[in-house]
């Protein structure tokens, strides 16, 4: 059964992206265990305004996990303790009656903090533009089963297609690599026949701007994987550098 519970909170503030910014501490009583994490820092908000105080700049939408903006860092992990949640999903039964909860924005370079706990992740939008799409003409729309896919493929292209582009691979990455995020993208393209024929292009593309933009390089450490809130695999990890191999050969 759901109870109420006091909490501290360490959050970070920061004014703008080239301000200097550091740690307030928050006292909250009565939060409700069943509140999901952002109504929690509705209630802070309110708080603050009340006072007459700065509200806690943060971004959210959904509120469904299914957009990826709700990005926080809590206790040292994307999205929070919980796994295969986003931070909207995360509720405040997973705290403890008098605990302590640091909460920051993404630490990357190539997602630069906007304000507060708010970071820039337009990054993400460049290297879509990239090469994440398929720009050939098709046609009309094919009956269901006119283009023969394998069942394992149709999955795996399924299951990469579940990346939101939230960016915590990247937090939760030492060397801030967006590895995980490409090939996700990369690999629901490379594993359908629509995708293959500007596969070449689109990887060698993607993996320029990923660099380009400033994220670092993938030494397989899998944090990435473990914080993911979708579950998406390593595994389009060695797809991508596969693709991208080839396509460098072929030059």
């Amino acid at each position: 059964m759901d109870r109420n519970i006091d909490i501290t909170l360490k959050v970070w503030r920061q004014k703008s992206p080239k301000a200097r910014g550091a740690f307030e501490t928050y006292q909250l009583k009565g939060i409700s265990q069943g509140s999901s994490f952002l109504e929690m820092l509705d209630v802070l908000n309110e708080k603050l305004i009340n006072d007459g105080l700065e509200p806690v700049f943060f971004d959210h939408d959904c509120r469904e996990g299914i957009c990826g903006m709700c990005s926080l860092y809590i206790n040292g992990h994307p999205h929070g303790p919980d796994t295969a949640v986003t931070t909207c999903q995360l509720h405040m039964r997973r705290f403890n009656d008098g605990e302590t909860i640091t909460i920051e924005p993404w630490r990357s370079a190539g997602f630069p903090v906007i304000r507060d706990l708010t970071v820039d992740r337009q990054a993400y939008d460049k290297i879509i533009q990239a090469g994440g799409f398929v720009s050939i003409n098709t046609g009309g729309v094919p009956d269901a089963n006119s283009i023969a896919i394998p069942k394992q493929d149709a999955d795996l292209a399924m299951d990469a297609a579940a990346c939101i582009g939230c960016g915590a691979c990247v937090a939760a990455c030492k060397n801030g690599s967006a590895m995980l995020f490409v090939s996700a993208k990369v690999s629901q393209l490379a594993l359908l026949p629509q995708g293959r024929i500007e596969a070449a292009r689109r990887a060698k593309a993607m993996v320029a701007k990923m660099d380009e933009l400033g994220f670092g390089n993938c030494t397989n450490t899998r944090a990435c994987e473990m914080e993911c809130p979708k579950n998406i695999s390593v595994t389009n990890i060695a797809r991508l550098n596969r693709e991208y191999l080839t396509a460098k050969i072929k030059d």
